[in-house]
């Protein structure tokens, strides 16, 4: 018989993951703070629940897709959380971007209680989190993981267990750091091609099966072109993880020069009101410098 599952959390990633996990015939109970998307997954089939706790009581796998920690920890530990919910033996399983620090505590705190705490954080963006292809890295007890994995089925096809506690969200922070320097290195490219004033497209097609081919390049250079910047991955979550990886690396005391510049045009974005779009929108702080528009040939 399939575990009951709870989820707490239905953003732009939440939804899509609780659908597949409908779609695959698990029992979901969802909450949000956001009433509308609750009547949206509801009209799925899930059931709706009004808190955390109440999810926790009828479920036996709790999973939480949330912004920041903060959210996460007042989710699970905070009033009406998943903890005054929950009976000895549930899974609580993070798949929020948050840092190692704050999951190996809150592993911690959850098993002083009996509860066994995963952090379990994906990559993919909106795109396979409808499709059901996240990459998913795991921290936590081996046991508890096989316990769950055919779950994480349902939403992600590369799933791996990294490590020990923390040792997930240790291995986005180093995602996120691949992910979002390869899409300031394409937005400096597309800068220089534009102002050179190739044909972008033709110079797309002419690299991406080469070294410099990439998936985020595919996922990124069509959006740029298109000047699509609707968010899959915002701007002000990239930025919360990039501070994530530098507060990380400062404890750690390993250097990340390029991980901190980036981290400044994060935040130049933001100033710039742009902390709801896409983070293909890197690519206008260089065009802003530039004096340049990247985009199709028909369109510029």
């Amino acid at each position: 018989m399939k575990q009951r599952i709870g989820f707490i959390g239905l953003g732009i990633m939440g939804m899509p993951m609780t659908r597949n996990l409908l779609k695959a015939g698990y029992q979901v109970t969802a909450f949000d703070l956001n009433e509308a998307a609750v009547q949206t997954i509801t009209a799925a089939g899930a059931t709706p629940a009004s808190s955390s706790k109440e999810v926790a009581q009828n479920s036996e796998v709790v999973f939480t897709m949330l912004p920041k920690g903060e959210h996460v920890r007042a989710a699970v530990f905070g009033d009406n959380g998943v903890m005054e919910g929950a009976s000895e033996g549930l899974i609580i399983v993070d798949m929020s971007s948050v840092s190692p620090v704050d999951s190996k505590q809150m592993a911690t705190l959850a098993a002083q209680a009996g509860v066994h705490f995963l952090d379990a954080p994906v990559s993919g963006g909106e795109p396979k989190a409808i499709d059901g292809t996240l990459a998913i890295m795991v921290g936590g007890e081996e046991n508890v993981f096989e316990t769950v994995k055919p779950v994480l089925t349902a939403m992600g096809t590369d799933i791996v267990l990294v490590g020990e506690s923390g040792c997930g969200t240790t291995a986005k922070l180093a995602n996120q750091i691949i992910v979002n320097l390869n899409i300031a290195a394409v937005s400096e490219a597309l800068t220089l091609a534009s102002k050179a004033g190739i044909d972008l497209e033709k110079m797309y097609q002419a690299i991406r099966g080469g070294l410099a081919g990439s998936t985020v390049m595919d996922a990124k250079i069509p959006m740029m072109l298109d000047r699509n910047f609707q968010a899959g991955g915002r701007v002000d979550i990239n930025m919360k993880d990039l501070t994530n990886v530098m507060n990380t690396a400062h404890e750690l005391h390993v250097p990340l020069p390029l991980s901190s510049q980036l981290l400044e045009i994060f935040h130049s974005l933001a100033a710039d009101g742009k902390e709801a779009l896409d983070h293909a929108s890197i690519v206008q702080h260089y065009e802003k410098m530039a004096n340049v528009t990247v985009s199709r040939k028909e369109n510029a």
